[in-house]
């Protein structure tokens, strides 16, 4: 796949992610992820708003991953 078109994926996915509920952006966030990290391997700068936002899912899965955790 082309660096455009894994751009224009990686912005196709942000749309999707910030109008889905709480588990449909978990659900997204690995290929979300994924996408981001070809397009870094490419060599392509990664527009800073897909990387906060790839930032804010990781929290997001880490808060969700520790509310389950028994103490």
């Amino acid at each position: 796949m082309k660096t455009t078109e894994l751009l224009q994926v990686a912005e196709r996915l942000e749309e999707r992610i910030v109008g889905a509920n709480t588990a449909g952006r978990q659900s997204m966030q690995p290929e979300f992820n994924q996408v981001l990290s070809r397009l870094r391997a490419s060599g392509t700068p990664v527009p800073s708003r897909l990387l906060r936002l790839d930032r804010a899912l990781g929290e997001e899965a880490i808060e969700a991953y520790f509310d389950n955790f028994p103490v």
